[in-house]
């Protein structure tokens, strides 16, 4: 949707919002100095201070706090009616933004984004992907993809993807030199590939039992935090690997992997898109809700 017109009450909202000038920039697709110089505008016009600014913090002055309380409603009441006004036109147009996890993106991108972008190619949509878990209305998204559990209860979550299950691997090669583990505990006699997670911590493979869960800390010689990586060295023949099972589902069909301990990985939780509860949605993000709903309910 356009700000134009709006962008000077939007600039002042995203940097109180995000107490950064480069992080309300980067939320606005616009540089820095633009930004800046555009505070500067407002100020020199309304002639008092809506920040305070050192090299290290931003924060809002009394006269600022005011300007927010009283600015914010009305520009979110403006948004809204620009919101109803751009749903009317019959074909969907504009920026959709998602925020996932990579292997979440993986699974969606075939069988949802790339046949939504070919119906209506008069809509872009930006993917960000990161594995931390993201507040997506305070970052500026309009749906987040994410594990059901991990949906916050707030949010309207819409089911999507194919059944989900982790997946333990290795090369026939490997297995040929060291052996097959017949139960998870075994793995401590293998070469395994270690996975960092986003926050720095080594993940625990998970498996799961008669309905009890429980995590083993692998060891090996080497650890990534990339599934592509983790594929190569599994394909190299270095190791063990645990990945989603649509990361090496191909390389299962082709015989270049084999599946092992597959009764200790059940299905997994679906993967969810989720949204905050919007009353004039754009014709664009209509149009993804009713493609998902329609291709996976």
């Amino acid at each position: 949707m356009s700000r134009q017109g709006l962008i000077e009450f939007d600039a002042v909202l995203a940097i109180a919002r995000r107490g950064s000038f480069r992080a309300a920039a980067l939320e606005l697709g616009v540089s820095t100095t633009s930004l800046s110089n555009l505070i500067s505008a407002l100020e020199r016009r309304l002639g008092v201070r809506l920040f305070n600014r050192t090299t290290r913090s931003v924060s809002l002055t009394d006269a600022g706090r005011n300007f927010v309380d009283q600015v914010a409603p009305a520009v979110a009441t403006l948004h809204d009616a620009m919101l109803a006004a751009s749903a009317q036109q019959e074909s969907p147009s504009g920026t959709i933004r998602i925020n996932a996890f990579p292997t979440a993106a993986r699974e969606i991108l075939a069988p949802l984004l790339l046949p939504f972008l070919r119906r209506y190619p008069q809509v872009h949509v930006d993917l960000v992907t990161e594995g931390r878990i993201v507040d997506i209305v305070a970052e500026g998204f309009d749906l987040g993809l994410r594990s059901a559990e991990l949906v916050p209860s707030d949010m309207i979550a819409i089911p999507v993807g194919p059944p989900r299950r982790f997946a333990v691997v290795a090369s026939p090669a490997y297995l040929e030199a060291h052996g097959m583990p017949e139960t998870p505990p075994d793995l401590m006699r293998h070469r395994c590939l270690r996975i960092r997670l986003p926050n720095g911590a080594l993940h625990r493979w998970q498996f799961e039992r008669v309905g009890q869960p429980f995590h083993i800390d692998v060891e090996g010689p080497i650890t990534l935090d990339e599934a592509s990586l983790a594929r190569i060295a599994v394909l190299e023949n270095m190791g063990i690997g645990y990945f989603m099972e649509s990361d090496v589902r191909e390389d299962l069909e082709a015989g270049r992997m084999v599946r092992l301990l597959a009764d200790w990985t059940p299905p997994l939780a679906r993967l969810c898109l989720y949204y905050p509860n919007r009353r004039n949605a754009s014709a664009a993000f209509r149009a993804l809700i009713e493609m998902a709903r329609r291709s996976f309910g």
